[in-house]
């Protein structure tokens, strides 16, 4: 199989279960959403694919292309190709936001000079997407998500994530704090990772985002289950009838 998968994934964090045997799929070139209510474990199940280390992996695997990832640390899953959005990214003052870029393609070289344009052309090219995504350019050598509004933390998430170059990206609710030209302009961006082949797994409580960008398949998490999954259907159907709704008819399915 190519691209994320996750198995029967069981985890508790702070002695709470918070996902009871998750199973999904993210292809290279689909987005995968993850709908659901807040406290079902959305972005419970990110941080675990990531390898926060309070989640605690009771059951179940995490793989890309058929490789456990289990046991591995987080910068170690990134250098295999994870790379994740946060809800509210840190700021981290006195780093600018091209050095961490940089860095990282740096680092994934095996270089030991972090800090070293070694190609010229990766400068060019973090300005034309910045531009791209409605940043000023002025943002790449701004100290990394001080002052940042929630809009521009969310465009320069992305900004990283075209830049990195990661095979599977995961995006943690990308258009909080967006207004509706940000989310249209942030939704095509999404597009453009799968259209280079990435896998995206997005994560949102809600559904404005699809109204600019068809996900491939989308799945509801409720109390830490997947409760219901399929194609962008799923999506009109949690619009139309809610949360609740969803819940009451797996709890059905279940008897």
């Amino acid at each position: 199989m190519s691209g994320l998968e996750v198995r029967n994934l069981h985890v508790r964090v702070a002695g709470k279960k918070v996902l009871r045997g998750v199973d999904l799929k993210v292809e290279y070139g689909e987005v995968h959403a993850i709908m659901g209510p807040n406290g079902s474990g959305k972005s419970s199940l990110a941080y675990t694919i990531m390898g926060r280390e309070t989640f605690e992996v009771e059951d179940g695997d995490i793989l890309l292309d058929g490789e456990s990832l289990l046991g591995l640390s987080t910068e170690e899953r990134a250098m295999k190709g994870l790379f994740m959005a946060l809800q509210d990214p840190p700021q981290i003052p006195g780093v600018r936001l091209s050095t961490i870029m940089i860095a990282a393609i740096n680092k994934r070289l095996g270089s030991t000079d972090l800090t070293r344009v070694r190609d010229p052309s990766i400068v060019k090219r973090m300005y034309k997407l910045a531009e791209e995504l409605g940043l000023t350019r002025d943002i790449l050598q701004r100290e990394l998500n001080v002052g940042f509004s929630g809009g521009e933390k969310k465009r320069s998430e992305l900004l990283q994530a075209f830049i990195v170059d990661p095979k599977i990206v995961i995006l943690d609710e990308p258009d909080s704090g967006l207004d509706i030209d940000g989310v249209r302009k942030v939704s095509e961006m999404i597009r453009g990772l799968t259209d280079q082949g990435k896998g995206v797994l997005l994560i949102t409580h809600y559904a404005r985002m699809f109204k600019y960008l068809d996900p491939d398949r989308v799945s509801v998490l409720i109390d830490g289950k997947i409760a219901l999954s399929g194609g962008p259907e799923v999506a009109k159907l949690v619009e139309d009838k809610g949360y609740a709704y969803i819940r009451s008819q797996y709890m059905a399915r279940r008897g």
